[in-house]
């Protein structure tokens, strides 16, 4: 079968199961593994945002969508040429990926009669459930529940780990100007690591709100996962805010490796984010992964 994937976190999981080679197409975001868009024929460009603050990067988010603009592009003809099978997008966020309404209107154009499979998972537990989806919609469902099965044991030993100690209040800022709190799945790894999620919104939307709703729980720890940052980039953002959070201990994560993409390297975060509030019960996180600021 031939697949392409319009998300970062779908590629994860698509080598993940290990079908790696039927991987025809991707984005331009795609970095994991650092060979899918050398190696595969990108699908989908988009705004290099490198050089812009996270001020300006919201800005130009917020006028984009005011507007009614896309914030990516698709490339149809490259897409028609890969005559895929099967297409793995998204609607859970616009920020994110192309909805997978003009995906559709772009096959309808062209011709194509690929399936579209949208994965739109809110909690953690459906972020595991679409690794099974993918793995359905392939014809290798075993490889799905190996996966999930594999993912759960290691879940289960964080579990083990922090069982019956005190869990430390945990605020988690998904984006810095302006503050973005907590959502979707990510309440549900401080919980599975150990802590307690305070100003979050587990199983909803990220939303922006003030520095001050943030601070009010009184969190013991703040974590900063930037959305479309990897450790460096939260590394000085998490330095920008951390006076915010007097007598917090405040961490950053590289979000987009561990926390912000709903793919199987989240189990990973729980397992950093419990070395973090747990680290005489737990191993060290990797140091390419976690670095504490303040």
């Amino acid at each position: 079968m031939r697949l392409v994937s319009l998300l970062p976190s779908a590629t994860e999981i698509v080598y993940a199961l290990g079908l790696g080679d039927d991987l025809v197409g991707v984005t331009f975001e795609c970095d994991e593994p650092a060979t899918a868009r050398t190696s595969k024929t990108v699908v989908v460009g988009g705004r290099d945002t490198r050089g812009m603050t996270p001020a300006e990067i919201d800005g130009y988010v917020r006028t984009q969508m005011a507007a009614g603009g896309d914030l990516y592009t698709l490339h149809a003809d490259a897409l028609a040429g890969l005559e895929p099978d099967l297409i793995l997008t998204q609607d859970l966020c616009r920020v994110c990926a192309l909805p997978s309404g003009h995906v559709d209107e772009a096959l309808t154009h062209l011709g194509c009669r690929a399936e579209v499979l949208s994965l739109d998972p809110y909690t953690l537990e459906d972020v595991l459930t679409t690794f099974a989806e993918v793995a359905g919609a392939v014809g290798v469902p075993h490889r799905g529940l190996d996966l999930v099965a594999g993912l759960r044991e290691r879940l289960a030993r964080v579990a083990a780990a922090v069982a019956g100690r005190a869990r430390p209040r945990v605020a988690v800022v998904e984006w810095v100007d302006p503050p973005f709190t907590a959502g979707h799945w990510v309440p549900d790894l401080v919980t599975a690591a150990g802590g307690e999620p305070v100003a979050a919104r587990p199983g909803k939307r990220s939303v922006q709100v003030s520095w001050a709703e943030l601070a009010a729980p009184q969190p013991e720890i703040v974590l900063v996962t930037p959305c479309g940052y990897h450790l460096d980039g939260a590394i000085r953002q998490a330095k920008a805010v951390a006076g915010r959070f007097p007598g917090a201990a405040v961490w950053a994560i590289d979000g987009d490796g561990l926390v912000v993409r709903p793919g199987p390297r989240l189990i990973d975060g729980v397992e950093a984010i419990a070395a973090i509030l747990h680290p005489d019960a737990v191993p060290a996180a990797p140091p390419d992964s976690v670095h504490r600021v303040a």
